[in-house]
């Protein structure tokens, strides 16, 4: 029986034990990277397939028809024609809750920066400002605590309500978003929600209705001066408005992990010129080294359920 992992580099940067997944079929290709025109060719005798973002479209498993399992080295399946999987027999299994703590973890570091200015002195420090100063301490940019500011929630799984923990340990009162329709009583409609907060996170999936949920008309609706985080999905935010927001003075300031293109063009409207108070890393919150190793354990886990004829973690 073969496997194939399209994009092993995603997950291994050398400080993995790949040696648990190689163990499980006697034969396995390891691609760093697959482009579009290889994959037909790279997947057609395997049984096993293994990507994380390489798309696997109905025209490309059209003649892989040895393929029996298609894991995804993620949690999110849109990049794989669930249909077309299903009508010919491939189960497809995914990995969810792997990235908690790390994601848990860039969220809280981002609301800390933006409210102590980390960044912003750590600059003033490298440049000699504080060394050309005749004062012991440098009070160039207003710092904020975050003890008894407001954070909103926008998506209360693990994650989101990690982050509620963590804030309300730094003494912060916390909001949570209501779905549509959604009239329990600890939850708050998003429209009132938004004046509401000092800070807004992100922890909800990508879909039809959630696209650009945070427009321009939602971020006008938030407090002058408020932080906007995003380590969900970057779609969610409309990255044009969140430019102006933040150029015009209206937000405080906005860290984001995801941006709708990645890699992102150059001209993209939150790189193409320098904009005050935004952070934006390129989607690592959840690659953290233990973070990967449990994501590889998973699918190890779900390659093995599945040779057991007892598939796991079952998406589509």
């Amino acid at each position: 029986m073969k496997g194939v992992f399209l994009d092993y580099q995603t997950l291994d940067q050398q400080d993995l034990n790949f040696s648990v997944l190689t163990s499980t079929l006697p034969h396995w290709d390891l691609f760093k990277t697959t482009k579009e025109d290889e994959i037909q060719n790279r997947i057609q005798h395997a049984e096993v397939v293994v990507t994380n973002k390489v798309p696997l479209s109905a025209q490309s498993l059209e003649n892989a028809l040895n393929l029996r399992c298609i894991l995804a080295a993620a949690t999110g399946c849109d990049h794989i024609d669930l249909k077309k999987a299903k009508a010919m027999g491939i189960a497809v299994c995914n990995v969810a809750g792997y990235s908690t703590a790390s994601v848990i973890q860039q969220t809280i570091g981002f609301m800390i920066n933006m409210a102590s200015r980390i960044i912003d002195y750590q600059a003033l420090v490298l440049n000699g400002t504080w060394s050309r100063s005749n004062l012991f301490c440098l009070q160039d940019h207003q710092t904020h605590e975050l003890a008894g500011k407001t954070l909103g929630i926008v998506g209360n799984g693990a994650i989101g309500s990690g982050v509620a923990r963590v804030a309300k340990a730094l003494g912060m009162q916390v909001l949570v978003a209501a779905r549509e329709n959604d009239h329990r009583p600890d939850r708050v409609p998003l429209n009132t929600l938004l004046p509401a907060v000092d800070v807004l996170s992100l922890h909800c999936p990508l879909l039809p209705e959630t696209r650009h949920l945070i427009d321009h008309v939602a971020l006008s609706k938030m407090k002058q001066g408020a932080f906007l985080i995003n380590v969900a999905r970057g779609g969610l935010v409309d990255e044009e408005a969140l430019a102006k927001a933040l150029l015009t003075g209206h937000l405080g300031g906005a860290a984001v992990d995801v941006l709708s293109q990645e890699p992102p063009a150059m001209d993209h409207p939150l790189l193409s010129q320098p904009i005050p108070g935004l952070i934006v890393t390129p989607h690592v919150a959840w690659a953290t080294p233990e973070s990967r190793q449990r994501l590889l354990d998973e699918v190890v886990l779900n390659i093995q359920a599945f040779l057991n004829h007892q598939p796991r973690n079952v998406v589509g």
